[in-house]
């Protein structure tokens, strides 16, 4: 499957986001309860910070995943553990469909993973996911995720885990 991604547009994409973050399946994003206003703020927050960028992700020139990339010193995880130079955080959301495709969700983090690692300064990739969110576990380490610790967020118990080239290079079957 092949996968572009493009910059986040926080006004123009406020409502295609909304839909896809109050889905049930996003539970774990928060924001189930989010209106139309409250996106088009977090998304504005988000894209205008220094340290935090969002992008649709597209399949066929579809909208089909929301991932964001950010730096896990200035946010999410600052104090939380001792970054290393080259690190870079990431989230990403798979648009919820009627008609799922087997396969896809681990194609969606494979590509998100190659866009992050595309930049020569992505040394290490870090995720912070709820500990009971027992899917995303199974995607992270299908990619070479390594868990390294539960850490205490304030909205959540989170499993701390790292990505590194070799790893994710490895995990698909190829020589670093």
């Amino acid at each position: 499957m092949t996968f572009s991604v493009r910059p986040l547009d926080p006004f123009a994409d406020a409502e295609l986001i909304h839909g896809w973050v109050t889905h049930p399946k996003a539970a774990f994003w928060m924001m189930q309860d989010a209106k139309l206003e409250d996106v088009e703020r977090e998304y504005t927050a988000i894209t205008a910070h220094e340290h935090h960028d969002a992008f649709i992700g597209l399949h066929d020139g579809e909208p089909v995943f929301l991932m964001e990339r950010y730096d896990p010193r200035y946010v999410e995880l600052p104090g939380l553990y001792d970054p290393e130079p080259g690190d870079v955080g990431m989230h990403f959301l798979v648009a919820p469909t009627d008609t799922p495709v087997d396969g896809f969700t681990r194609a969606v983090i494979t590509a998100v993973m190659e866009t992050l690692f595309a930049d020569p300064a992505t040394v290490r990739v870090v995720v912070e996911p709820d500990v009971s969110n027992k899917a995303v576990h199974a995607l992270n380490e299908a990619v070479g995720f390594v868990p390294e610790c539960e850490i205490k967020k304030p909205e959540k118990d989170a499993l701390l885990s790292f990505c590194t080239r070799a790893q994710f290079m490895a995990a698909q079957g190829v020589a670093a």
